[in-house]
C-alpha cells in the first residue's frame, strides 16, 4: 500500500492562550477543528466555513484571523489566543466584555467571540477610534441577532475610558 507523505500526521507545537500545546493532526485539519475538538475551546465557532462570518475569529501572533482559513500546522510556533483567553484566572471579565454586558451587545452570541478578538485588537492597537473605524472592522462579522448599535456603543464606550486614561 502507497501511503502519501502529506497523509502523515504532524505533532504541531504552537502556544495556545498563554500556554505551549502540541497537537497531533492531519495536515488539512483546520485551525478551528484543531482547538474546538482537540482543545475543547467551543468559544470558536464554524459558521460558514468560508471566512465571511468572522464567527471562527482567532488572534495569531496578536493579529486576529479567520480560524477557518487556517491548517493547524501554519501556527508552528505562532502564538493562538482564543475568547477563552480575555477572562481574567479568576473569571471576571476585560473592559470590552463588561462593556458589551452593559450595552447588550449580544443576544444569541454566536458571533460575539469573534467580534471581542477583533475589536479587541483593533483598540489595543489604535486605542481610542472613531465610530466608522469601529463599524468597518465589525463589516468583516456578521450578526443576525443585535443591529450592531450595541456593539458599536460598547467599543465606542472602551475607545472614550482609552481616550480619557480611564
Amino acid at each position: 500500500m502507497l501511503v502519501l507523505e502529506s497523509n502523515r500526521r504532524h505533532a504541531v507545537t504552537f502556544t495556545l492562550n498563554g500556554e505551549t500545546v502540541v497537537a497531533d493532526v492531519e495536515p488539512r485539519l483546520l485551525l478551528t477543528d484543531c482547538l474546538r475538538h482537540q482543545f475543547g475551546l467551543t468559544g470558536v465557532h464554524v459558521g460558514c466555513e468560508h471566512g465571511v462570518c468572522g464567527a471562527c475569529t482567532v488572534r495569531v501572533n496578536g493579529r486576529a484571523l479567520r480560524g477557518c482559513l487556517l491548517l493547524t500546522v501554519q501556527v508552528e510556533g505562532q502564538s493562538v489566543e482564543t475568547v477563552e483567553h480575555l477572562c481574567a484566572v479568576d473569571g471576571s471579565l476585560n473592559d470590552l466584555q463588561e462593556a458589551f454586558r452593559r450595552h447588550h451587545a449580544l443576544q444569541c452570541g454566536f458571533c460575539t467571540p469573534g467580534i471581542l478578538l477583533s475589536l479587541g485588537q483593533l483598540l489595543e492597537e489604535e486605542g481610542s477610534v472613531c465610530e466608522d473605524r469601529v463599524r468597518q472592522v465589525l463589516a468583516g462579522h456578521l450578526c443576525r441577532c443585535t443591529g450592531y448599535q450595541g456593539i458599536v456603543a460598547a467599543a465606542m464606550e472602551v475607545a472614550l475610558a482609552i481616550k480619557t486614561g480611564d
